[in-house]
């Protein structure tokens, strides 16, 4: 890997971000395209998934893309689906080099998008920034793998652990720039999940706001019984902007009819323990093509995704203020006994956000 074989990547990665939130059930890719050194081409994943990044990088660089190295985030599609094969299109734009980080683990692709490109005689290098490719698309890998989205959880506390006071008061534990984060946060997800006691007790509308954009993620509530208010924000928005509901089988008929009626779309997950079982819950999100979803609590949602093993991140956002014991728990009872059996994460970056603290951690052990 040359220094301007990072360099380039590291801008095709920055392009793929920008559409993350908007292009599920595809991943988000990027794509820079160098003749002589020079930019002549740039693109990623349109909203919606199409078009492709490398297509749009192609229109861009037009004549000059023969000839030239295409930097892209994940090995070029090689099937027909709504789209024609992206690596045909390398292929007949005359790129002469292809750097990608990763393959692409849709058994649709696999590695035919690299064997195509081979022979056709394009060179193919692949490893450049493999590790940050890799994280930037780990939703539709787990989605692909194990049928579930990446879940990021958000946890903002005092420093004693508590996100309101034992009568329910939360707004605000944390300042105006930890908030803006956690727009920012939203608007990167497909969809914005909670539990139906947040719903119920915070009336959250869910919405990415004072970011000047006008896309918006779905937003989602776990209940299993939809005892969530039908006058809430959530409910009154519905037609607006979507809303997604996971319930039991046992939730009652006039419930799931009321929020159909408002605009909102059910999912009937299986129930274990007397609540919803976690992974039916993602594996039903999975299925209907979500890859990232930012969960924002409260303490039980966030205790049956820990203790299912089922949080990819932590978004720890820490105000200094101390509430005590009577406090409500940022996360619900884990049942733990032994420190062995605590859900691990291991921390990639710590930082100060206004006034208060930022920490993020990654799973130690991913399947």
């Amino acid at each position: 890997m040359t220094s301007e074989d990072a360099r380039h990547m590291a801008h095709a990665l920055r392009l793929g971000r920008r559409g993350m939130g908007r292009c599920w059930p595809n991943p988000s890719v990027g794509c820079v395209i160098v003749r002589d050194g020079r930019v002549v081409g740039r693109g990623h994943t349109a909203p919606g998934g199409r078009p492709h990044a490398e297509p749009q990088a192609l229109a861009m660089a037009g004549e000059a893309a023969r000839g030239a190295t295409a930097y892209v985030t994940l090995e070029p599609c090689s099937h027909h689906g709504q789209t024609p094969p992206c690596a045909d299109a390398l292929i007949k734009a005359g790129i002469a080099r292809v750097v990608a980080p990763i393959g692409d683990s849709d058994p649709r692709v696999s590695g035919r998008g690299f064997d195509r490109l081979r022979a056709a005689g394009v060179v193919v290098e692949t490893g450049v920034l493999a590790e940050e490719a890799a994280r930037d698309h780990a939703g539709f890998f787990l989605r692909v793998r194990r049928g579930r989205p990446f879940v990021t959880l958000k946890l903002a506390m005092t420093i004693d652990g508590r996100i309101a006071t034992a009568t329910g008061e939360s707004q605000w534990i944390t300042g105006p720039a930890a908030r803006r984060s956690v727009h920012a946060l939203r608007a990167s997800h497909d969809a914005v999940m909670v539990g139906a006691g947040t719903a119920r007790t915070d009336d959250p509308s869910l919405t990415v706001r004072g970011l000047g954009m006008g896309h918006q993620p779905l937003r989602i509530v776990v209940s299993r019984l939809l005892d969530v208010p039908l006058m809430g924000k959530l409910a009154m928005t519905a037609g607006e902007v979507p809303l997604w509901l996971c319930h039991g089988s046992d939730a009652p008929r006039e419930r799931r009819s009321a929020w159909e009626g408002l605009g909102a779309r059910l999912f009937s997950c299986p129930v274990s323990a007397g609540r919803l079982d976690p992974a039916g819950v993602l594996g039903a999100l999975g299925e209907a093509g979500l890859t990232r979803v930012f969960c924002e609590g409260g303490g039980q949602l966030a205790a049956a995704l820990l203790s299912a093993d089922l949080v990819d991140e932590l978004q720890v956002f820490t105000a200094g203020l101390a509430l005590g014991a009577e406090g409500q728990p940022a996360i619900g009872a884990l049942g733990v006994d032994r420190l062995a059996e605590a859900p691990r994460f291991e921390l990639v970056d710590n930082s100060v956000d206004g006034v208060d603290i930022r920490h993020v951690w990654r799973r130690t052990t991913r399947g």
